[in-house]
């Protein structure tokens, strides 16, 4: 039969070991976004992706791959992506890092929160402007923020190489894409980033998707319904 979820779990962080990279992905609540931590196992140090819920959750596998929080980063600012990230910072002292090009989304969250019928949960402002193309070490593991916008104005993609993976947020999602109906987005712009940041990237590039099931960007490149190579 088939390997159960927590089988498929350990092995996909088994293998991710063996690349030299700790990553684990799971969904978490309001709306199922998908959050990433991504570890160096020689410095044990970790960066926390679109913590959009259950605080306590992440919080606690973190601790059971013993590793230890540096920054916490968002894909972009829409509420289900960082609905937890206030406690995360509470807990680990970790910056909050997004784009500024999303610093107005960011000033918006209790009037997302209203408008999706979510509890409000205040949460402190960015500590640090990512920019595009920058480098976020995670002890000796490197994550390159790429600027992706089209769901949002500040989207942004986190390529992490030594990995051979993506965490694209909600601008790439299997066989589609992100909404462009929602605040601050934008077609062409979604297009663009695709085409021309994303689907640059090795054929084998694993791609963490904002909610869903991963993908692969050769796969994309041949059957997304939305973007073509």
């Amino acid at each position: 039969g088939l390997p159960s979820v927590a089988d498929r779990t350990n092995l996909a962080l088994a293998c991710f070991l063996m690349r030299g990279l700790i990553r684990k992905t799971f969904s978490v609540p309001p709306l199922g976004c998908n959050c990433s931590i991504i570890g160096d196992p020689v410095s044990q140090q970790a960066i926390v992706v679109d913590p959009g819920g259950a605080a306590e959750r992440i919080l606690r596998e973190v601790r059971e791959l013993g590793l230890t929080v540096t920054r916490i980063l968002h894909t972009h600012a829409h509420f289900d992506h960082f609905l937890a990230s206030g406690e995360m910072k509470n807990a680990t002292g970790a910056a909050l890092c997004l784009h500024e090009d999303d610093r107005e989304l960011w000033g918006m969250l209790e009037m997302q929160c209203r408008a999706f019928g979510v509890p409000y949960v205040p949460v402190p402002p960015p500590d640090y402007w990512l920019t595009d193309e920058e480098k976020v070490p995670v002890g000796q593991v490197t994550a390159i923020a790429l600027h992706t916008p089209g769901h949002t104005p500040g989207s942004m993609s986190f390529h992490v190489p030594e990995g051979g993976v993506v965490l694209a947020g909600d601008t790439l999602f299997r066989g589609s894409i992100g909404r462009t109906d929602l605040w601050g987005g934008d077609f062409d712009a979604i297009e663009r980033s695709i085409r021309d940041r994303l689907y640059t990237l090795d054929d084998s590039t694993l791609v963490v998707t904002g909610h869903g099931p991963e993908t692969e960007i050769g796969w994309e490149k041949q059957r997304n319904q939305f973007v073509r190579a």
